[in-house]
């Protein structure tokens, strides 16, 4: 798998970089003449960016070396510690039943969120269906010669190299359950993934299957239909699900179909209850942040020491409950079962009544960790928008990164110049 992130060659750092580049380096025509190439469709931009005008920032973002070297290590640390016998076993033991089984694939576009802070990148959360990799990839494609650091190095952007990962990385996962079987039809599913947000990139991806010769569909996960031990998609069988559900066991009775079909084998699905169980289960971070547990379970000293950039999580309950509302400023709180920053609080913004429902159960509570900040110059405004950065991987290998800009407390793409942005190491 090729790691298809750009790199500076600079002297320069990412923090001045940061702060005080302010020119506007995406080409936004030319993002938009390859999204409706890669698309196949000259209406796409029309049809489907409506509504979606904070969906890409137009200026480019920095990183030290350093920084995303130590990133690289958090997810190979992760990675490793996820096959320790004694975490599987703490892990499964508190996964619904659908998830103990490992049919063979290891999730596609695992999403490793982190904040950058003075001391180095910490990780906030872990993703089995991230979003964006596919509107990344053009959007790294779209920028311009902006600030002098970039000079000579368009050359190192993401080029041909994103299909043909992202084709080997479908055809592996399939592997890896139907071994040297045909590949027949992927679906691609979703609850009415024609209103989600980021809908534009289902087509995307459904093109880039189909260029490569797989069959390829957009499904809503409610019209599955499971019968004589086949998965159907309009009356159809599907052999292979890309899932971007947010039921992330398949518990919903509208998924009845998908998880029956996923839970004797009949079709392989990709990101699947079991990796989500293994990785993205918010009570897995109390874990990957316990040293003395990982050392008791065999994890070597340089695990341990990458795992370092996990800041401390645990789980609320009503024993810890006064002594986190006293020390409530240095979490930030989580459900378990969230996602998409759904839900989520920072510990000085909790009112009592917020923290009622929090003690309620089904919350973890994370060493506040700052986004990073990035100065943009906005309508002729200067203003510090907050930082996330992105890995999206398979097996440990990084596909392609990036950065998201945001004001607010969680990123949500509707700030003004903010959205996707790429991300420049230097």
């Amino acid at each position: 798998m090729t790691i298809v992130t750009p790199f500076l060659r600079s002297q320069s750092s990412a923090e001045r970089l940061n702060a005080g580049c302010f020119c506007l380096s995406l080409d936004r025509d030319a993002l938009f003449k390859a999204l409706e190439r890669e698309a196949g469709d000259p209406a796409f931009v029309k049809t489907y960016m409506p509504g979606r005008e904070h969906l890409f920032a137009n200026v480019s973002t920095f990183i030290p070396a350093a920084a995303y070297a130590q990133m690289e290590a958090v997810v190979s640390a992760i990675e490793a510690t996820v096959h320790l016998p004694g975490y599987r076993a703490e892990v499964l033991a508190r996964a619904p039943e659908i998830a103990r089984t490992d049919h063979g694939p290891r999730g596609m576009f695992m999403g490793y969120d982190f904040h950058i802070e003075a001391d180095g990148p910490k990780l906030i959360e872990v993703n089995t269906n991230a979003g964006g990799a596919f509107l990344n990839a053009l959007l790294l494609q779209a920028q311009r010669v902006c600030c002098p650091e970039v000079e000579g190095n368009r050359e190192t952007l993401l080029g041909d190299a994103f299909a043909p990962a992202v084709i080997a990385m479908f055809r592996e996962e399939w592997r890896r359950q139907r071994g040297d079987a045909p590949l027949g039809r992927v679906a691609i599913v979703d609850d009415n993934p024609g209103g989600q947000y980021l809908y534009p990139e289902f087509l995307l991806a459904q093109r880039m299957l189909l260029k490569a010769g797989i069959d390829a569909v957009i499904v809503d996960g409610g019209s599955l239909r499971y019968e004589g031990r086949r998965l159907l998609a309009d009356g159809k069988a599907v052999d292979f699900v890309y899932n971007r559900l947010v039921d992330f066991s398949f518990a919903e009775s509208r998924h009845a179909a998908l998880n029956a079909a996923y839970a004797e084998g009949a079709v392989v699905v990709s990101p699947n209850p079991h990796a989500h169980a293994l990785f993205a289960d918010k009570r897995n971070l109390t874990l990957f942040s316990d040293p003395a547990k990982l050392a008791e379970w065999g994890s070597p000293a340089p695990m341990l020491d990458a795992l370092a950039g996990v800041p401390r999580t645990i789980e609320v309950t009503n024993e810890n409950a006064d002594e986190l509302w006293k020390s409530r400023k240095q979490w930030f709180f989580k459900p378990v079962s969230g996602y998409g920053g759904k839900a989520v609080y920072r510990g000085d913004k909790l009112t009592r009544g917020v923290w009622a429902d929090i003690l309620g159960g089904g919350y973890v509570a994370q060493a506040l960790a700052v986004p990073g900040s990035r100065i943009i110059r906005h309508e002729g405004v200067e203003a510090a928008y907050k930082m996330d950065t992105r890995l999206y991987t398979y097996t440990g290998r990084t596909l392609i990164a990036a950065a998201r800009l945001y004001q607010g407390q969680t990123t949500n793409f509707r700030t003004a110049g903010g959205g996707f942005a790429p991300l420049y190491i230097v």
